[in-house]
């Protein structure tokens, strides 16, 4: 038995928190072994242009054919059946479950998200894997999120991702999502634009103070919604959530930890959470108008609608080739 002076800070990490490959590269998923891992349309993207998934988009495309429709049809067909192939694909090597996303273009229609996550577990069912094993990603809209909420109730669970603000994160819990991926690193990009001579490290982190503020609300007030940090930009932003539900991690970043030795303090955890902050289920103007409020979070949830957007008809682009 190694003891904890014997471990790398991926192995620490892995004893408090739950680890998530934030990659579509089956090699590093295997590699790292994470509990879960995530993909969104910009790792898809990346990955389609990897000669060794050529097969799965062949596969994509076929399907797509039997299917028949307009070329609009095709083309989504394609491109969830991709998904689907290269979750499944991940399955067979994690032991927890797999977060695909539904199109971006999609953030705010509820009624048009719910279709298409209920189109991804059909198609995941059809290729022998159990709903339960599946979360379907959803952007932090009031439209994702009241999606969320019909979804739980279906016995769907949901990841609300592109989540910048603490309007969001209460909107989520009150929703009942199974879990929220709070974005961490584009946060502090954010902040570093503005005041690039800040000391924005560790603690100080705006990013790391969002997720850890969500997290003790979450907590204190009995929230059962798991907190994923995402979206990291240095290893500082992670050793300072230790101890989050669960965190997802990039390749780079987890071989970053992987190489370091030194002891890994825990930062976060339910028995010292002491929220200050009341709770509040937010109705749609209130949390339109929270949102509205803070230039961060509305900024970063338009920007990062639009570039999954981007990489998505990217995406389809490739596979139409």
């Amino acid at each position: 038995m190694r003891t904890e002076d014997q471990m790398d800070q991926l192995e620490q990490l892995k004893k408090i928190t739950t680890v998530v490959a934030d990659t579509g590269d089956i090699d590093a998923i295997r590699a790292f072994q994470p509990v879960d891992a995530t993909t969104n349309p910009s790792l898809l993207l990346k990955a389609s242009q990897d000669e060794k998934y050529a097969p799965l988009l062949d596969k994509a495309r076929q399907y797509a054919l039997t299917q028949g429709g307009s070329d609009r049809d095709q083309l989504a067909n394609m491109s969830d059946y991709l998904a689907t192939l290269i979750g499944r694909e991940i399955l067979e090597i994690i032991p927890g479950r797999i977060s695909t996303e539904v199109d971006a273009r999609l953030s705010f229609d509820t009624q048009a998200t719910i279709d298409k996550a209920q189109r991804l577990i059909e198609l995941y069912q059809q290729q022998g894997v159990d709903p339960s094993r599946v979360l379907i990603k959803i952007a932090s809209t009031w439209e994702g999120i009241e999606a969320a909420r019909q979804l739980e109730k279906a016995g769907i669970q949901c990841n609300l991702t592109l989540l910048f603000g603490f309007s969001q994160a209460q909107a989520c819990a009150d929703a009942g999502a199974f879990l929220i991926s709070p974005f961490v690193g584009r946060i502090l990009d954010w902040h570093k634009a503005r005041q690039p001579d800040a000391n924005f490290s560790g603690d100080n982190d705006p990013g790391v103070q969002s997720v850890s503020r969500i997290y003790r609300y979450y907590k204190t007030h009995g929230y059962d919604t798991i907190v994923m940090g995402a979206s990291f930009r240095n290893i500082g932003e992670i050793q300072a959530l230790a101890g989050c539900d669960r965190l997802t991690i990039a390749p780079a970043l987890l071989q970053e930890l992987a190489s370091l030795k030194q002891p890994l303090e825990r930062k976060l955890s339910p028995e010292n959470s002491g929220s200050t902050d009341s709770k509040e289920a937010l109705a749609e103007s209130s949390f339109r108008w929270a949102l509205n409020g803070d230039a961060m979070a509305t900024e970063k949830l338009a920007e990062g609608i639009r570039n999954f957007a981007k990489d998505q008809e990217t995406l389809e682009r490739l596979l139409a080739g």
